[in-house]
């Protein structure tokens, strides 16, 4: 550290960035924190031998310059998640689900992939994990005794927020300059006070709620002038523009592979039920085809069966034989059906009619009346 200039102001970091490297940091893959400017090493296991080397001897002989950042454990993880559900999560039965997904094996994919299918706990997870990863960033950065500012906290132009980069090591400088440090240092105070280890919610009348408008976010040129030759490949300076983009997990890079996973996963299962309903109805659909008159194709089977059938059926005469290959499907079909009354035997029709008694009626006689005796 005695080698290495002294910074002018406190370290401009980017609060996203850290939070990507956080979530990511697991036993294959070492993150670590610089000292000196405030930039992040990423420890590639795809690089050469060479420089593997290279980068482990820089390391270890400025231990005090390179800070390890801790690794999320199993139970950190577990306390996220639970600590959602018990403050976010207020339907019921979306509680009970997310309390069964944590409890089983790889609980942070599937508790990511069970909030990205529903977006109304979408929104208020990432709210949640960015407040909660905020708290324990600034924790770890206090427990090492580093001075810093979010570099998204501050009310600075681009340019200004540029020429702070570049004059880090400057102690005399413009203006404009000497006064944007004193802004800087006053805001590293609030890191180190209790507020920002237990944020209070805002009293009064809550705000009138109005449309979310997105901002871009202003994102600056990255300066660094004292990166040693060793570790220039290993520099972690990913493109965050938002928190979405920062996932829960290690086994995804970005929020678009994440998204790319959720796509084209075997989730999207097609119900048992609804293949044999729709297998049933192409078949419904196919035998109208046929009762309408005229093969459909794909059926011929069924119609050399049903010809085999009507040469099985009794002799005709010669003069019947023409009439009866000009038959449509349908007539062949219609012998099966019941038949309607019109279509009834006139046998049959006769033996009706002679059940049905034909009634008669006996004629009143009136009854002499005694005036014409």
């Amino acid at each position: 550290m005695a080698d290495y200039p002294k910074a002018q102001n406190p370290l401009l970091l980017r609060f996203h960035r850290l939070m990507d490297a956080f979530a990511k940091s697991d036993d294959e893959r070492d993150f670590y924190l610089d000292t000196v400017e405030g930039f992040i090493l990423f420890v590639n296991l795809d690089k050469g031998l060479k420089e593997l080397e290279e980068l482990s001897r820089e390391l270890k002989e400025n231990l005090k310059r390179y800070r390890l950042i801790p690794k999320m454990t199993f139970y950190e993880t577990k306390k996220f998640m639970e600590g959602f559900i018990n403050e976010k999560v207020y339907d019921i039965d979306t509680k009970e689900k997310l309390s069964d997904i944590i409890q089983s094996k790889e609980a942070r994919e599937n508790f990511l992939e069970f909030i990205y299918d529903h977006l109304t706990e979408l929104e208020k997870w990432q709210q949640y994990y960015v407040e909660r990863s905020r708290i324990r960033i600034i924790e770890w950065l206090r427990n090492e005794q580093i001075q810093f500012v979010f570099e998204e906290d501050l009310d600075l132009s681009k340019n200004i927020l540029e020429k702070l980069k570049m004059q880090l090591f400057e102690s005399k400088a413009p203006k404009d300059v000497m006064q944007a440090r004193e802004l800087i240092f006053a805001k590293a105070k609030t890191y180190y006070s209790s507020e920002a280890l237990n944020p209070r919610p805002k009293r009064g009348r809550p705000p009138k709620q109005a449309a979310k408008v997105e901002l871009e976010p202003q994102v600056t040129v990255d300066l660094y002038t004292t990166v040693p030759p060793a570790a220039r490949p290993f520099l972690f300076m990913p493109e965050i523009t938002s928190a979405a983009a920062v996932t829960f997990s290690s086994r995804f890079d970005t929020e678009a592979d994440l998204l790319a996973s959720l796509r084209g996963s075997s989730r999207v299962k097609v119900d048992a039920r609804l293949q044999a309903l729709s297998e049933r109805l192409e078949s419904l659909r196919h035998l109208s085809a046929r009762l309408v008159g005229g093969g459909v194709p794909g059926l011929e089977k069924e119609e050399k069966l049903l010809k085999a059938v009507s040469k099985a059926e009794e002799v005709v005469p010669e003069e019947m034989e023409p009439e009866k290959k000009r038959r449509p499907l349908l007539e062949v079909v219609r012998g099966f059906l019941p038949k309607k009354k019109k279509e009834l035997e006139p046998s049959k029709v006769a033996r009706r009619t002679e059940k049905r008694a034909i009634k008669t009626v006996t004629p009143l006689q009136k009854k002499p009346s005694k005036k014409s005796k």
